[in-house]
Parts: C-alpha cells; structure tokens; sequence
C-alpha cells in the first residue's frame, strides 16, 4: 500500500511499504533531523517492522525495529534494534513518539529476547519514561578485523527486556553485529 487515508499507527514489514511510502518516510526523518540524517542511517532502519503514524493522511511519526546479534557474556543474542525515530516537528509533545515505541515494543515483546537502541540526548527521555535504561556496561561492535569498543556510545545505548527476555549483566560488555558506518 501507497499511503494510508486515514489516522492511526500502521505496523508493517520493510516489505510492505511501496517507494512512495519510503520516499515519504525518508523525507520525515530527514526533515525532523534536521539534515543529520545520511543514506546508511536509512539503511540502518531498513529490513525489519515500521511504525508509521498518519494524521489525515499525512506521515507525522515513524520508527521501525532491525534484527541484530549482540554478543554478551559468550551467547549470541536475538536483539530487536530500534532506529529511526521521529515526529514531525508540528507534531512534538502529543504522546505519537510513545506510540510508535509501543507498537514497536510489542514487536521486541513477540520476535526477540532484548531491545537495545542508542539515544540522542533530545530523545533519552521519551525511552527512560518507558523503562528503557542506559546499559551501564561497555559498548562494542564486531568489526570486519574483530570486536572493536563504541566508547562514543556508552551511556548512550539503551536495553529494555521483554517478558522472557535476558536482562544483560551490566559488567559485560555488548558487542553488536557489524554493519556499514559503525567503525569510525
């Protein structure tokens, strides 16, 4: 489908969303980041489930939820990623981010074992107030040469567990699959 008449929040696979709906989708996020929005954040956001709020047919609100591997304490982890969050700036402060979050938790709650995501200092609150919590621990990535440590993004990376999930030890360290743009 194209694009949505009504109002609500829609949740469908990468799959499920035509160019124009993509296009519309890019242009939000771009726009509510405000140009600080490059092609490998969009492809970071590809190939999982899509949150999308429409207000009278207008995209006002997206987020969507990535499978990644994260290596802790010596198992491979099934973790739902979270990327791409945003609202249309007219459109701050009226509960949709918490919407999409909670379309996209329930998506974390039925397919993976834990959430993580990192957080802008502007956003940190939306998922606090949600019982995300800053993982306490150390940050990595499995690098084409190997784990190599996200310093930059501790403190910043957020876990929340599902019903059933694993609860990370918070003296590991995380070590996420390896994916364009995330060794600098």
């Amino acid at each position: 489908m194209e694009t949505d008449a009504g109002t609500g929040i829609f949740v469908r696979h990468t799959s499920e969303l035509g160019d124009g709906e993509l296009r519309r989708v890019r242009a939000l996020l771009e726009a509510a980041f405000e140009g600080d929005f490059g092609g490998e954040d969009f492809e970071h956001a590809l190939g999982g489930m899509h949150a999308l709020v429409y207000e009278g047919g207008q995209l006002v609100a997206h987020g969507s939820v990535v499978q990644r591997r994260v290596l802790h304490g010596g198992r491979a982890l099934r973790a739902g990623y979270v990327e791409a969050v945003a609202v249309r700036a007219d459109r701050r402060r009226r509960g949709l981010g918490g919407g999409v979050m909670a379309a996209l938790e329930a998506v974390i709650a039925g397919a993976y074992v834990l959430g993580a995501l990192s957080a802008s200092e502007a956003g940190a609150a939306l998922y606090t107030g949600r019982g995300w919590q800053p993982y306490p621990g150390r940050i990595g990535v499995l690098g084409p040469d190997g784990p190599v440590r996200l310093a930059e993004e501790e403190g910043s990376t957020f876990v929340w567990t599902p019903p059933g999930g694993i609860l990370p030890d918070p003296a590991g360290r995380l070590d996420f699959d390896w994916r364009d743009g995330d060794v600098l």
